[in-house]
C-alpha cells in the first residue's frame, strides 16, 4: 500500500512582510510620479514580485505569471494595459481561491475590468492597486501583532 506525506511549514518572517508593503507601496508611488517610465516600473515590478514569490515557496505558477508579464511588459510596452489587466485578472481570481483574500481579490478584478475599459489611464490604476495592496498588507500585520500570541510565535507544520 502507498502512503504518501506531505510537511508545509508556514511561517513569514518580519523582513518578508515588510518587503511585501514596502515593493508595491514604492512602486505605486513611483508610479504616481512618473507615469511616463510604466513600462519600466510595472515591468520591474512585476519581475521582483514573481522572484519575491519564489523565495516565498510560492507554486511556480504562481510566480511564473508576473515574472512573463513584466518580461512581455519589457518587450512590448505598448501592450501594458492588456498585459497588466491580464495579470491582474489571474493575479485576482489567485487572490480569491488561493490566498483566501476576497475584498483585494474583488477590487483586483475590479481594476483589471477598468483598465481594459479605459486604457489610457492604466498608470494611475495601476498604482491605485499597488498602493491598496501595501495597505492590505499593512492591515493584516497589524491584525496579526495585535492578535499575537504564544501559539503564533512557533512554525506551523501540518503532516497530511
Amino acid at each position: 500500500m502507498f502512503e504518501a506525506y506531505q510537511i508545509y511549514e508556514h511561517k513569514q518572517s518580519r523582513g518578508r512582510q515588510i518587503i511585501n508593503i514596502l515593493l508595491p507601496l514604492a512602486t505605486g508611488l513611483l508610479t504616481l510620479i512618473f507615469p511616463n517610465f510604466l513600462y519600466l516600473i510595472a515591468g520591474g515590478y512585476l519581475v521582483a514580485l514573481g522572484v519575491l514569490f519564489i523565495t516565498n515557496n510560492y507554486p511556480s505558477v504562481v510566480s511564473a505569471l508576473p515574472i512573463v508579464a513584466g518580461i512581455i511588459i519589457f518587450i512590448f510596452p505598448e501592450l501594458i494595459p492588456i498585459t497588466f489587466a491580464v495579470f491582474l485578472g489571474v493575479f485576482g481570481f489567485f487572490m480569491l481561491f488561493l490566498f483566501h483574500l476576497s475584498v483585494m481579490g474583488i477590487i483586483t478584478l475590479i481594476i483589471a475590468a477598468l483598465i481594459i475599459a479605459n486604457p489610457d489611464s492604466v498608470a494611475y490604476l495601476i498604482a491605485f492597486f499597488l498602493i491598496a495592496y501595501a495597505i492590505t498588507n499593512i492591515i493584516r500585520i497589524y491584525n496579526n501583532w495585535r492578535n499575537f500570541d504564544e501559539t503564533q510565535d512557533r512554525d506551523e507544520v501540518i503532516i497530511e
